[in-house]
């Protein structure tokens, strides 16, 4: 316990973690420029990309190394998370790996987990209670014919033969409508109060997991938008030395860094002290999801005539602040959590 005291307060990255980051960061700095991930849209997912990915261990290295994984935390995780966003990479990484993980905990059959982390199995959660003949947008529906989802019955994998049909979005994502009762195969995997708190779980990692592909996102817009500020000029000057400019950039530059805190402290307290900050993950998402959109506007604003073109990167990754915040569903309930959270505390 005093070893956590000193972490519940400093969530600075250990030399494991860096190593981490700066893998993963190189992977997609290299294999996923702009054109690849324009090449993916509106689908967005790049088969070639993603096996590349897995190849690298993205996938198993989310599971307990009981199961035959490498046992990384939720820190190590959304380090990852972020790197992908800092890209937009057209990759499933945060739903298939949640959703593996879900699988691990709820005892899923040996073939289908060992498939599931190598990749052969792509995986997706449902977000929502499941109940046949009421439908709900599924985040990588469109390619995913596998799905863990909850029911009052407890958690099931529901198969098909087939993916979902693509609903095309302005984040290009993966995203179809999803109906249980369209499944051609339920497996049951675990029943009662375990299930249910299992599955409030892994709604909470994909939280935390996008809220830092958004913080990710929001840092690389940042950088877009200073560096079109350093090399643009105006009446003899850089542009970025006009205040209008300057101070706007300046306060994205606070956001990314108080949302990207915020991020590592609640992967934190999700691995080591769960109960204790449930709201966290929630928080973590509501505000990535604020910083990432405002981030976008702001350097979409800097870049003036230019940024509004879809042919801007900046375009890229300002639809993709707004479709993948959006994925999480309605924030106002998720800020209603927050605070009953925080009343109980106080």
């Amino acid at each position: 316990m005093e070893g956590f005291e000193l972490r519940r307060q400093d969530f600075s990255l250990n030399a494991e973690q860096l190593a981490v980051r700066e893998a993963f960061g190189d992977f997609f700095r290299k294999e996923c420029r702009p054109s690849v991930v324009r090449e993916a849209e509106p689908l967005g997912f790049d088969t070639g990309l993603w096996r590349r990915l897995l190849d690298m261990g993205a996938a198993a290295m989310a599971l307990p190394e009981t199961v035959g994984g490498h046992g990384a935390t939720l820190v190590d995780l959304a380090l990852v998370a972020e790197e992908q966003g800092r890209t937009v990479a057209p990759v499933p990484l945060v739903a298939h790996t949640v959703a593996t993980r879900l699988l691990a905990r709820a005892g899923a059959p040996g073939d289908v987990l060992a498939a599931a982390a190598s990749g052969e199995r792509l995986v997706t959660l449902a977000l929502q209670p499941a109940a046949v003949g009421r439908r709900q947008l599924l985040p990588e529906g469109a390619i995913a014919r596998d799905v863990v989802a909850w029911t009052p019955k407890g958690l099931a994998l529901y198969s098909a033969g087939r993916p979902g049909t693509h609903l095309r979005n302005q984040g290009s994502t993966a995203l179809a409508w999803w109906d249980p009762g369209a499944a051609d195969k339920r497996v049951e995997l675990i029943t009662g109060p375990e299930a249910f708190a299992l599955f409030g779980t892994a709604v909470a990692e994909w939280k935390l997991l996008t809220a830092a592909a958004l913080v990710g996102i929001a840092d690389s817009a940042l950088s877009l938008g200073v560096e079109f500020a350093k090399t643009r000029r105006t009446l003899g000057v850089p542009i970025g030395s006009l205040q209008g400019v300057s101070f706007p950039l300046a306060d994205v530059a606070t956001a990314v860094a108080g949302a990207r805190n915020l991020v590592w402290k609640a992967a934190w307290f999700a691995e080591y002290e769960p109960a204790s900050r449930p709201e966290l993950p929630l928080a973590a998402f509501d505000c990535a999801a604020r910083t990432a959109t405002d981030a976008t506007r702001v350097s979409v604003h800097v870049q003036g005539g230019l940024g509004f073109t879809v042919e801007a990167d900046i375009s890229l990754f300002f639809l993709r602040a707004k479709g993948w915040s959006a994925l999480g569903g309605d924030p106002g309930e998720d800020r209603k959590r927050i605070a009953s959270a925080r009343l109980r505390v106080v």
